[in-house]
């Protein structure tokens, strides 16, 4: 396989995309509101039992990929935790670096920790990309099934990327430059585990990846530049519902980094977490 200057750049741009929001953390998190969420005083009503526990994309933290969905889901009545996890080299700004194995038990303990000081039997969980991956992977091998009662992942992704066709391009560099792979692995674990096939993939998706205990929601988007194809999203399995969002507003253009700043993927979560919930087509227009 030749690898051109042209398609090495067209890799990076993709993988830039993805790691977007790490890089824009630091000044969207200093804009962003700071209350509604991880407050440890705060006890779940009877209207909404279950915390709701946000979890972030690949690059991204607790704060950059939440400021816009989480006051709404506060403002609802809900108790809303967050967490950046996985975090590495880039620092503790930049989370979802590490195996999605690692960061699924991380996940886990931050769950028990919300339940345990909230007194709430489960959580729900509301994941971005990489937070609908590795979450779950927490519900199918790390005991996550009988602590959650609704699961809702956008920009959703259960089995890889193709980096929009670049895949088999990245995987020759993997292993025609030396060091690359290493490098790889230790810098972000995860990016590896996205690029199928891998180990973790083959695990997630055998025997399905939905298992039996929460409801499960996944919000996709055909625009899509990051999961590609978009369809890595849906589980297509029985107990699974798979929402895309141009069925549902034929007038949203998102992307997959935009669906954080999206009020109709905003009115679908609400909706999954409460039926009694009516979510509205908003028009929207931002392809990122």
């Amino acid at each position: 396989m030749r690898v051109t200057n042209g398609g090495v750049k067209r890799t990076l741009a993709v993988l830039a995309a993805a790691l977007t929001f790490g890089a824009v953390a630091p000044a969207v998190a200093d804009a962003a509101p700071s209350n509604g969420w991880n407050d440890w005083g705060c006890r779940p009503g009877a209207a909404h039992p279950e915390p709701v526990v946000l979890v972030h994309g690949l690059g991204a933290n607790d704060t950059v990929n939440w400021f816009f969905h989480a006051p709404k889901i506060a403002a609802q009545g809900y108790c809303v935790f967050w967490l950046t996890y996985g975090t590495g080299i880039l620092g503790p700004g930049v989370g979802g670096l590490a195996s999605m194995r690692d960061s699924a038990a991380q996940l886990g303990r931050f769950v028990d920790r919300v339940r345990s000081t909230t007194g709430a039997a489960k959580v729900d969980i509301v994941g971005h990309s990489e937070g609908s991956t590795m979450p779950a992977y927490y519900l199918k091998y790390n005991g996550g099934a009988a602590k959650v009662a609704h699961f809702v992942g956008f920009g959703a992704n259960y089995r890889g990327t193709t980096l929009g066709g670049l895949d088999k391009l990245a995987k020759a560099l993997l292993t025609t430059v030396p060091g690359l792979d290493l490098v790889l692995r230790t810098a972000c674990g995860s990016c590896k585990e996205y690029l199928a096939p891998s180990a973790f993939l083959d695990d997630l998706g055998r025997g399905g990846v939905h298992v039996a205990g929460p409801t499960y929601t996944n919000i996709v988007s055909k625009y899509d530049e990051v999961v590609t194809p978009y369809t890595s999203g849906i589980m297509n399995e029985p107990g699974a519902t798979d929402i895309v969002l141009q069925d549902f507003c034929s007038s949203d253009a998102s992307g997959h980094l935009s669906q954080a700043v999206d009020p109709n993927v905003t009115g679908l979560i609400l909706h999954a977490l409460d039926a009694s919930y009516t979510p509205k087509c908003t028009p929207f227009t931002l392809p990122l």
